[in-house]
């Protein structure tokens, strides 16, 4: 994945990474076109040894037309 590679270039060892996308049981469209969706887990293999999942949390964000949006959180470390 582009964004990983790109994450490994421009965190440096002992920074944190924080990674916003759409839940698992999120959208699966946004303003019509579609989106990937990620659990914690599955964004702790895709950036695999190079970060260390520190913590995730989740959120239900109403849209201002009244739906329902869920979004993961991931913070990252990369190791020394």
């Amino acid at each position: 994945m582009a964004y990983v590679r790109q994450a490994i270039k421009a965190v440096k060892p002992g920074g944190h990474l924080i990674v916003a996308t759409f839940a698992a049981n999120g959208p699966e469209q946004c303003s019509g076109l579609p989106v990937c969706r990620y659990d914690h887990n599955q964004l702790r293999a895709e950036f695999g040894p190079q970060f260390e999942l520190l913590e995730y949390a989740s959120e239900d964000h109403k849209t201002p037309w009244g739906s329902i949006q869920r979004f993961v959180y991931c913070h990252f470390l990369a190791p020394h």
